[in-house]
């Protein structure tokens, strides 16, 4: 084997090298019967990013109006106003207004229809927590999503 070879593997990741091996993962979404591009199909990193900085932006000039515009008070306040719209919006429509604006919706995996209530308590909750959010498997679902059996898709 090359040098160049073996750094290349490694550099590329594992899923890269399973793949040169002959496994196949499909495209993101696959194992769970969503579509590959369009309507219904896994919500894009980059989408879902701007999603929630357009979320937490709302929350936060929320908070600084409801606070003595102290910027420590409001910080705290803007995780609660952001956790209750998130809790709010996504219990009733399916998604947030930065999902909204940027095509996306908050979907249950059994049916994909609209979330239960108490799964979105659930993933808000977690979604609070920020570690959740931040740990994805290879279908780009936060741990967040997984455990309230719920899946981002766009619109």
């Amino acid at each position: 084997m090359d040098n160049r070879e073996a750094i290349g593997s490694w550099l590329s990741g594992p899923r890269a090298a399973a793949e040169d091996m002959g496994a196949d993962f499909g495209y993101r979404g696959k194992r769970l019967g969503l579509p590959e591009d369009g309507p219904g199909s896994i919500a894009p990193i980059g989408r879902r990013f701007g999603a929630i900085f357009i979320d937490w932006a709302i929350a936060a000039v929320i908070a600084f109006a409801l606070t003595d515009r102290r910027i420590e008070a409001t910080n705290n306040w803007a995780l609660v106003v952001f956790l209750v719209m998130t809790l709010l919006t996504v219990g009733t429509v399916g998604s947030t207004l930065g999902k909204r604006l940027l095509g996306l919706r908050v979907v249950s995996l059994n049916g994909l229809g609209k979330l239960p209530v108490w799964r979105t308590l659930v993933r808000t909750v977690l979604l609070g927590l920020a570690i959740p959010a931040l740990i994805w498997d290879r279908d780009n679902r936060g741990l967040h999503d997984r455990l309230s059996g719920a899946v981002q898709v766009r619109i």
